[in-house]
């Protein structure tokens, strides 16, 4: 059905817990190692976010997905140890490192969270069992979200004496509001499927036997509509509640003027 990435670091990827498929318009971004429900480490964000820049430009929709019982329950607990996790940094040695090492090394974390909102593209994150703090992040950095009527959304990080930093407190805030946000956070409960579609946390929830064909569904619906419409429509959408009313009418009227002069043939 799908072709494999031609990129020949895509054996590396799926040792570190990554699989990435290409099928014209369409790639898949797999978590694939469901014996350890997909727990996430430095090197699966490296590979995370490798597989974000070799995505080839007809790209159009990504969908995230995971193998196993769990899309992901979080961060390897190998990491909260003393010995860590062999050829990476410790949290001790993480807290212990200067300001600016500290920050850039957050930061390379991070990349692996950030491109699936890139302009040109729409990504659905397609969830089953636990999605826990890392796994509950890498899901709110799509666009989308599908989710199996199993789902048990959780941020643990402020349970633990941290905070969610790996970009999910933006797109959280955004979906469900602060007080919700903060309560959810802070408390670290746990958000099933029937909640998540309540607040907007989810887009769509179905059976489990449902959850790959009800993500590819909505992924040839957003395939079936112009490429240019869909990117000029998500910046305006992104970008509204940075906007007055007066700048978002605005934006929205020159955001036409460029389709409906791609539309007629018209150069600039």
């Amino acid at each position: 059905m799908t072709a494999p990435a031609t990129d020949p670091q895509a054996p590396s990827w799926e040792r570190d817990g990554v699989r990435l498929e290409i099928d014209g318009e369409l790639a898949v971004v797999t978590l694939c190692q469901p014996k350890r429900r997909n727990a996430q480490s430095p090197a699966l964000w490296r590979a995370l976010a490798q597989a974000g820049r070799e995505l080839p430009g007809s790209v159009r929709v990504v969908l995230l997905r995971a193998e196993g019982v769990s899309f992901s329950a979080g961060l390897d607990r190998a990491m909260f140890t003393p010995e860590g996790i062999p050829g990476e940094p410790t949290f001790l040695q993480l807290a212990g490192s200067a300001d600016k090492e500290l920050d850039e090394a957050i930061a390379s974390y991070q990349e692996a969270f950030t491109w699936w909102r890139r302009a040109d593209l729409v990504s659905i994150a397609v969830v089953q069992g636990h999605a826990v703090g890392a796994g509950f992040q890498l899901a709110l950095g799509c666009d989308l979200r599908v989710v199996a009527d199993d789902v048990q959304f959780a941020m643990k990080e402020t349970s633990l004496g941290l905070v969610p930093d790996l970009a999910g407190t933006k797109p959280l805030v955004e979906l469900v509001g602060y007080a919700r946000a903060l309560e959810i956070c802070a408390t670290g409960r746990w958000v099933g499927a029937e909640e998540a579609v309540a607040t907007g946390l989810a887009n769509l929830a179905v059976s489990g036997a449902e959850l790959d064909s009800a993500a590819r569904d909505l992924a040839a619906a957003l395939l079936a509509a112009p490429r240019g419409a869909v990117i000029e429509t998500k910046a305006l959408l992104q970008g509204a509640c940075g906007r007055s009313y007066d700048e978002q009418r605005s934006a929205e009227r020159v955001a036409q003027a460029r389709r409906l002069r791609e539309l007629a043939g018209i150069g600039d």
